[in-house]
């Protein structure tokens, strides 16, 4: 049996391994994706890439072509006349854009290559082992043929709900079924609802849900529907029917759409799973192997890909010989937020499939006047985008640590192109001197302070630039170089 070697294994090629492996890759680590699909999958769930990750992949050099060739949503019209206005997220980003994930997976693939990637399909995790100087993965070809071995120093569970790194690790996967028999397909309407943007329509007993993918033929134009039917509930392994999915439709919105083509379709369950640990020893758990929950507000590929984006920069750390706290904090940092996203996305399909009268009458009567109060439509907007998400800080640092610098202004260029390379910044005040150290600088347009700004984008210390011992303990917290300079 034959040895392979790299930095870092990453089971499971979909937008979380890919992202996970590009950023790595772009560190200069040796990186290999296993992924037991022979080929990429032509259907995909996901649909929604939210503003934060817009963020993220800017940062990686690819936001701009998918942008190119999607639709961008600036609102999602809910039940009752509710709209959630998306125009003042504080973000470059104030919409959804719209587009399948095989968009996504295509260009996040494309950033994992370039970048020195090596990703083998066809390849099928059977076997882990790991000790105290790394990991040992057995697995074999889709058709079963022949056997290879792997061996790294961490391995990146991202294999998807169903994961076989989860499995191998003997992680559990509490949690319960919140909906069954959901509906996912590609339409062709002739009739689409008006207005642009998402729309969602509901009843006591069915709902729809529609996201326009901006395609339009002289017939009609084409949609991503998800859809569910109370009164319908059926084995995932039953076929959907073209008539199942125009009736549905035609119940949700009081109107016939007419339905004209129908492309990729699907019947799956909906589920709120997490696992306790993200972390298992040299193996980390990360996107749908780590958390699953309602597709209602687009969530699941978003938080996957975030995910990534937290733990790649801190395996590139620990590579280097940082503190195994580094590695705990992914952990600690992402699991809150799989947590959060699970009450959020199940709180939305409850809402979403009330069916009680009196609860449906004053959720109608409430949500369309609070989405128009700004303080509580930016709080609600924020939070699906993902621009207000923010990691906790320590006791005695500034309020600012922990939060995400991408609007900064600077006086050249922008943080997220800055980003495009590996590391962390150093934002200095407006009129500070470039400093000699070995860190990429860039200087504040406006009267803010200083801060220092970790490879996720995010806020690892504020304050004077002049003082360098204390932004240096703050790099010395996640780096060893910088540990080692404080200590001497």
């Amino acid at each position: 049996m034959t040895r392979s070697h790299a930095d870092v294994l990453v089971v499971g090629a979909g937008p979380t391994g890919l992202t996970a492996a590009g950023d790595l890759a772009r560190a200069g680590r040796s990186v290999t994706v296993l992924e037991r699909w022979p080929a990429t999958n032509p259907s995909s769930r996901a649909f929604a890439t939210m503003a934060r990750t817009l963020e993220l992949l800017d940062s990686r050099g690819v936001a701009e072509g998918l942008l190119a060739n999607s639709h961008k949503a600036p609102a999602v019209r809910l039940f009752a006349g509710a709209r959630l206005d998306l125009s003042h997220l504080d973000s470059p980003y104030r919409f959804v854009m719209v587009a399948p994930q095989t968009n996504v997976d295509r260009a996040l693939e494309g950033y994992a290559v370039e970048r020195g990637a090596d990703i083998r399909r066809g390849v099928e995790v059977v076997g882990l082992d790991q000790d105290g100087e790394g990991i040992t993965v057995t697995a074999r070809s889709h058709d079963g043929s022949t056997e290879q071995q792997w061996r790294a120093k961490y391995l990146i569970g991202a294999d998807g709900a169903h994961s076989t790194v989860r499995a191998l690790v003997r992680a559990q996967f509490p949690g319960r079924t919140v909906l069954s028999s959901v509906v996912l397909a590609d339409v062709k309407l002739a009739h689409g609802p008006s207005g642009g943007g998402l729309h969602l329509a509901s009843t006591r007993d069915v709902f729809g849900f529609l996201a326009p993918y901006g395609r339009h033929d002289a017939d009609g134009s084409w949609y991503r529907a998800m859809e569910w039917d109370r009164h319908n509930q059926l084995p995932n392994t039953e076929p959907v029917h073209d008539d199942e999915i125009a009736g549905v439709l035609a119940r949700a919105l009081g109107a016939e759409p007419e339905l004209l083509d129908v492309g990729s379709k699907s019947r799956f369950r909906c589920e709120e799973r997490q696992v306790a640990q993200y972390r298992h020893g040299r193996v980390f758990l990360a996107g749908d192997a780590a958390h699953v929950h309602s597709p209602m507000g687009g969530q699941g590929m978003n938080t996957g890909i975030q995910d990534a984006v937290n733990l790649a920069w801190k395996l590139d750390a620990a590579l280097d010989g940082a503190s195994d706290a580094v590695l705990d904090s992914y952990h600690d940092e992402r699991h809150p937020i799989g947590k959060r996203v699970l009450v959020q996305s199940g709180l939305v399909a409850r809402n979403i499939t009330l069916h009680p009268r009196l609860a449906r009458g004053i959720r109608n009567l409430l949500a369309p006047k609070l989405l128009r109060v700004p303080r509580v439509r930016d709080a609600i907007a924020g939070s699906f985008a993902g621009t207000t998400l923010r990691y906790a800080h320590r006791r005695g640092d500034s309020s600012l640590v922990g939060t995400r610098a991408t609007q900064i202004p600077l006086t050249h260029d922008r943080l997220t192109r800055l980003q495009r390379r590996p590391g962390f910044v150093l934002i200095r005040e407006q009129g500070a001197s470039t400093l000699d150290v070995g860190l990429l600088q860039a200087e504040r347009a406006d009267g803010g302070p200083a801060v220092l700004v970790r490879p996720d984008g995010y806020i690892a210390w504020s304050g004077r630039s002049a003082d360098r011992p204390a932004w240096l303990a703050a790099l010395g917290r996640w780096t060893a170089a910088a540990r080692q300079a404080v200590a001497n």
